[in-house]
């Protein structure tokens, strides 16, 4: 008897071992597959000459390579001119910013450090983002890929754990694309809008953004005023970080603007062209709104998103709604137009998704609220425009607290940009956030500049507004130090939650963090009250009401 079930027991010892042996073999060479079709090879160049060129140092901040240059002006922001052929032109970029494009990449992978902690779990989204991406590069058209391959050169070794230089820098233009996808990741929730004829003082189109795109603050310190002149299309100015060549903000010598806004989508199943290389495309080769339709046509997303485009050759702007299977075209046939996260045509408007946002997120609060100061300013101009991007408070000007999703501004903005397509005037917003000095370029001077001249500035003075004087404030100091105490609960660090609390009354996210924070302590009476008191507050999402409403039901049967 003990003989055979010695002899059970090895068969089902067996068993387990094959059975085990099995799925490692499987999940090895699952790796081995992922890491094959992971990797993305970089286009064919003919001439590589260009590697070979070197920048010259005008001053401590300042550089040039043959007529392309890259400074730190005295408002904090950089300014980079570029002009080439594309290898040549990533190449130039690369060699001029090539600190900045190694630091970008420190904060951005730092920050993404901080979102997903588990080192485990990294190296498991290296794979499935590489899967995810795979054919990422096939959808993107030469010119960009040359130009993504020559910036590439300038990326530090230190990440080919990542994958390859070229790989990385290309990814990173789907970062925004992934972020809002990855609706949990809370990386976009930006505000655009236009007047133009009897909507603004003298009948000039003028369009504002916020770019709540948020990977951190150190990811948004050092951004850059870019000016190019390609071989092929129209010469324009855009708003980006060092690496990438994408535009999410920006306009081109005939006025026409571009700026990007997320919808919802669902989970895609694979990568297409990237919303930022969309939109490099539409301002480098389109000049009136039906061009920059038919760009927006020929290219596959796999995303859904929002291109408010702003045209002096029309004097009017539009929506162009596009999802991976479907384009709109909102036209309000008015002389206004505003965009949050939500789409407005009739097709793309009625759609499961978009339902869902306007049920769910924050878009359609803040759209009201863009709408109703729209409305009390009377006739816009660019100071009305500025003040709105600026503003925090809610519906009926409601103390909703510092930071609030629902606010135009909610204190995370990348930049915040307003453009004057007829004049080709653009004011691009100093740090921190939208709170800083808007600095003014006139687009006509800039592209007429032969070469840099360090003696002087290429922003227009004259032009420029002040800062918000919200930064003088106590209360700007309390959020401030809100934003330390926010800090260091999301890393489990320890806190006067009373403080945090009192920096922010009016937040209901303080007294989330007040609770989630003395939940992990297990102190699950008085969390309860905490959460209890966010309720009372005006919360941006349903998520976040949800996460409140179990909380509370958790501390209920733990109490």
């Amino acid at each position: 008897m003990a003989v055979k079930k010695r002899s059970i027991w090895k068969k089902l010892l067996r068993f387990f071992l094959f059975t085990l042996g099995f799925f490692v073999l499987l999940l090895a060479g699952l790796a081995v597959y992922l890491y094959i079709v992971a990797r993305m090879h970089p286009p064919e160049i003919a001439d590589k000459s260009s590697l070979q060129w070197k920048r010259s140092q005008v001053d401590s901040t300042a550089f040039t390579l043959n007529n392309s240059w890259f400074r730190k002006s005295r408002s904090g922001l950089y300014e980079m001119y570029i002009e080439g052929k594309p290898f040549e032109r990533g190449v130039v970029y690369g060699k001029l910013a090539e600190e900045l494009v190694q630091r970008q990449e420190d904060h951005f992978t730092e920050q993404i450090g901080k979102m997903i902690p588990s080192k485990a779990y990294q190296h498991f989204l290296k794979y499935l983002i590489g899967w995810f991406n795979r054919h990422m590069d096939e959808n993107v058209p030469e010119e960009y890929k040359e130009e993504i391959y020559g910036v590439s050169f300038a990326a530090s070794s230190q990440y080919e754990f990542i994958g390859s230089n070229y790989q990385r820098i290309m990814n990173y233009h789907a970062a925004h694309d992934i972020g809002h996808a990855l609706q949990s990741m809370a990386l976009v929730g930006c505000t655009s809008f236009a007047t133009w004829n009897d909507r603004s003082e003298d009948s000039s189109l003028i369009i504002g953004r916020n770019f709540d795109f948020y990977v951190g603050d150190k990811f948004a310190e050092e951004k850059i005023v870019a000016f190019y002149k390609p071989d092929k299309g129209y010469r324009f100015m855009f708003i980006t970080w060092a690496g990438f060549t994408g535009v999410v903000s920006g306009m081109n010598e005939q006025g026409l603007t571009v700026t990007i806004n997320a919808a919802k989508s669902s989970m895609p199943s694979g990568s297409a062209t990237p919303v930022s290389l969309v939109a490099r495309e539409i301002l480098q080769y389109a000049k009136n709104i039906d061009e920059a339709y038919a760009i927006a046509r020929k290219r596959k997303m796999f995303v859904s998103e929002s291109f408010l485009i702003g045209s002096a050759n029309d004097n009017r702007a539009a929506i162009i709604e596009k999802t991976p299977e479907e384009l709109a075209l909102y036209d309000p046939k008015d002389n206004e137009i505003s965009c949050a996260n939500h789409f407005q045509s009739k097709t793309l408007g009625a759609s499961a998704p978009n339902k869902e946002q306007l049920d769910e997120s924050a878009s359609p609060y803040r759209y009201k609220r863009l709408q109703e100061l729209l409305q009390r300013n009377g006739k816009n101009s660019v100071t009305k425009t500025i003040a709105i991007l600026r503003d925090q408070k809610g519906l009926n000007d409601a103390d909703i607290g510092m930071g609030n999703e629902k606010a135009l501004n909610q204190l995370i903005a990348h930049h915040s940009v307003v453009f004057e397509p007829k004049q080709l005037k653009v004011w691009v917003s100093t740090a921190p956030w939208q709170l800083g000095e808007f600095v003014a370029y006139d687009l006509k001077k800039v592209f007429a500049m032969n070469g840099l001249q360090t003696d002087h500035e290429i922003c227009d003075s004259a032009l420029t507004v002040p800062a918000d004087s919200f930064l003088q404030t106590a209360d700007y100091r309390k959020f401030v130090d809100f934003r330390a105490l926010k800090a260091a609960v999301m890393d489990k660090q320890a806190v006067d939650v009373e403080r945090l609390v009192a920096d922010n009354p009016a937040y209901y996210h303080a007294y989330v963090l007040a609770g989630d924070y003395l939940y992990r302590q297990k102190d699950y009476s008085k969390a309860k009250q905490y959460y209890q008191q966010a309720l009372t507050k005006e919360i941006a999402t349903k998520a976040e009401k949800d996460h409140v409403l179990k909380r509370i039901a958790d501390c209920d049967k733990k109490i």
